[in-house]
């Protein structure tokens, strides 16, 4: 009576291979478990979605930033105070705008000061 797994290739190279204690499918040899197949792709398709998840996010977060530059080099363009290097300060715009109505405010007592001498 022969054995049926004699003509197998993978079963003699499980048999060859096992007794280094080096594991036969999935490291070298592929599975012929069709459930343990199906586990693999359904493991596999679960890190895909994972990633493209993340790629999604990574995305969202590139454009994002992006807007934000964009934001900020247009109002660096609308501040007459930017600096050289396209740096705003945000405080500028209402600096200047206070201090040009204090200046307003304070020029008739400075004016009634100098008729008065």
């Amino acid at each position: 009576m022969t054995d049926p797994s004699a003509n197998d290739p993978f079963e003699m190279m499980r048999r060859m291979w096992a007794p280094m204690g080096v594991p036969g499918p999935g490291m070298m040899l592929p599975t012929l478990n069709v459930q343990e197949i199906e586990k693999r792709i359904a493991d596999l398709r679960s890190v895909e979605n994972w990633l493209t998840l993340n790629l999604n996010v990574l995305r969202m977060t590139i454009q994002g930033l992006e807007m934000q530059r964009a934001t900020l080099a247009a109002m660096a363009a609308m501040q007459p105070g930017a600096g050289k290097d396209g740096e705003v300060n945000p405080m500028q715009g209402a600096a200047e705008a206070w201090w040009s109505l204090f200046q307003q405010a304070a020029a008739p007592a400075a004016n009634a000061g100098k008729q008065s001498k």
